[in-house]
């Protein structure tokens, strides 16, 4: 199992708006059978994300469907929306579930 983990960086402003943009990527990954979450760092060091989007992976095929979204319209919509209260490039790691 892999998670694919995408780190977003917010000013305290837009930090509601930014969450409701991860809701609605967390329904859409569970709405295709992921198993998603967003994190909410409580505390976090010098430089660590605001925000985070977590999915759970079977195959790394399943992160470039993912990725895919792209295609549809209302996700391109979507996802300049989201750009917009971004301060910088999401930051993504995929990590290998060890076991």
């Amino acid at each position: 199992m892999y998670l694919a983990r995408f780190s977003y960086d917010v000013l305290p402003v837009n930090r509601q708006r930014a969450m409701g943009f991860i809701r609605r990527e967390v329904e859409a990954a569970v709405g295709a059978g992921l198993k998603a979450r967003m994190l909410v760092p409580l505390t976090r060091g010098q430089g660590g994300a605001a925000l985070q989007f977590e999915v759970e992976l079977t195959s790394l095929d399943q992160l470039e469907q993912l990725r895919q979204r792209g295609g549809d319209t209302e996700a391109q919509d979507w996802m300049h929306a989201f750009s917009e209260v971004l301060t910088a490039p999401p930051g993504v790691e995929i990590l290998r579930v060890d076991g």
